[in-house]
């Protein structure tokens, strides 16, 4: 059985605390509330809060406020942004921050649950190869970061990370290409905090977590009346972008009609939101990732071969960790201690026929499916070895859809 997520909602009115709590509750999420940011920030230092969901305007401490106090103390618990009053500078701000998105009132509870699956669906762990905690200085500027976002001594995964370095300030675009597990968006957040654009915004979008309609609306916004549904103006990526870093991620999934107006945005730096007639000019690093070959899906025709020239000014392929072998030891010793830690086991040895296991196993799943057996094997271990169960294990069906990395090309 999956555990119940739990979201803390945070609003000083009475009324919409229920609201919210009973939108949240028929959606299968445990709902816990608070009235004021400082009870809301003593709710998510005890910890087991696995999305906030905050109102913008709070007595006191602000919701920006909340958001920017966790992060200062080492908690990366998710976050939407609730508000009445909302701008594009107010948006912004929250997506500095790490917010996962900015809902403005009125809004149907409809949009609230979309919203709050897939923030905790796209969640990520604060730092899932253990490297950097708090790349986030307080006060809203990102800082760069003191360390590498991949612990690692494979020569392959450390080129990528030197070319990464030498690219993170320029403009052009970057395809970041691997198996799903890899890493994409830690290495594209890596790109951002280490380029000239670190003070401003980082924005994700996920392209296949949406369908082609409101994936438009995601990265464009629309107006008032736009659509049947469009009951305010919503600010798109791109706006909320502006100035920093968006990451088009599993771009491959994107319908191909989208991918023209995709184009024009790359090529011209301006849109318009759907339902208006305003052009709204923008200075965004586009960074796209894909578990897919995309040069093949071009040349096949399934993907726009203009907007994969464009897109593949700069590619980076990240390895599978099944030729990382040498780093699966030092992986395994960090997610132990971190989840041993975590849920309050102690377990102080991984005995050596399990390391063996998890060295020759093909983690078809990547880093990413590396983190997920440990930590099930931190919670089923009853002493001081970490135990892992065979069925954590099993090979899967034969070798994996996803093509072998291509090469590392720096630009001339």
């Amino acid at each position: 059985m999956s555990e119940t997520r739990r979201i803390l909602v945070v609003d000083d009115e009475p009324a919409m605390r229920a609201g919210l709590g009973e939108v949240l509750g028929r959606g299968g999420f445990a709902v816990e509330q608070a009235a004021t940011a400082e009870e809301a920030l003593e709710k998510l230092q005890a910890g087991s809060v696995d999305l906030l969901v905050t109102d913008l305007r709070l007595p006191g401490m602000s919701g920006l406020d909340l958001i920017r106090e966790a992060r200062g103390a080492g908690i990366e618990t998710g976050a939407i942004v609730i508000t009445a009053h909302g701008t594009v500078e107010d948006a912004v701000a929250a997506m500095k921050l790490g917010a996962f998105d900015f809902l403005t009132k009125p809004f149907s509870p409809t949009d609230l649950l979309h919203l709050a699956t897939r923030a905790l669906g796209d969640r990520r762990p604060a730092a899932p190869e253990g490297v950097r905690g708090g790349g986030r200085a307080r006060g809203g500027e990102s800082a760069a970061p003191r360390r590498r976002p991949f612990m690692s001594r494979d020569p392959a995964t450390l080129r990528v990370l030197e070319i990464a370095e030498s690219v993170a300030s320029s403009r052009a675009p970057v395809l970041v290409q691997g198996e799903s597990g890899t890493g994409k968006e830690l290495l594209a957040r890596y790109l951002h905090e280490q380029g000239s654009r670190r003070a401003k915004a980082f924005v994700a979008v996920n392209c296949a977590a949406l369908p082609r309609d409101l994936l438009e609306s995601e990265l464009f916004g629309h107006e008032r009346g736009a659509f049947t549904g469009a009951i305010n103006r919503k600010i798109g990526k791109f706006e909320l972008a502006n100035g920093g870093t968006l990451l088009l991620d599993e771009i491959s999934e994107m319908e191909v009609g989208l991918q023209a107006k995709l184009l024009r945005v790359l090529q011209e730096h301006e849109f318009e939101r759907i339902g208006s007639s305003k052009t709204i000019k923008v200075d965004v690093r586009v960074i796209a990732a894909t578990n897919r070959d995309l040069g093949k899906a071009a040349a096949e025709g399934t993907f726009r071969q203009d907007l994969y020239y464009r897109l593949n000014v700069f590619p980076i392929a990240l390895p599978p960790l099944r030729v990382r072998q040498d780093d699966i030891p030092q992986l395994v010793h960090y997610f132990v201690s971190r989840f041993a830690a975590k849920i309050g086991r102690k377990i102080s040895r991984v005995p050596r026929e399990t390391m063996q296991r998890m060295i020759t196993y093909s983690w078809p799943g990547n880093v990413r499916e590396l983190e997920n057996v440990i930590e099930r094997a931190v919670i089923l271990s009853s002493g001081p070895d970490l135990q892992i169960a065979s069925e954590l294990l099993m090979e899967p069906r034969s070798a994996g859809s996803a093509p072998p990395p291509a090469p590392v090309q720096q630009e001339a």
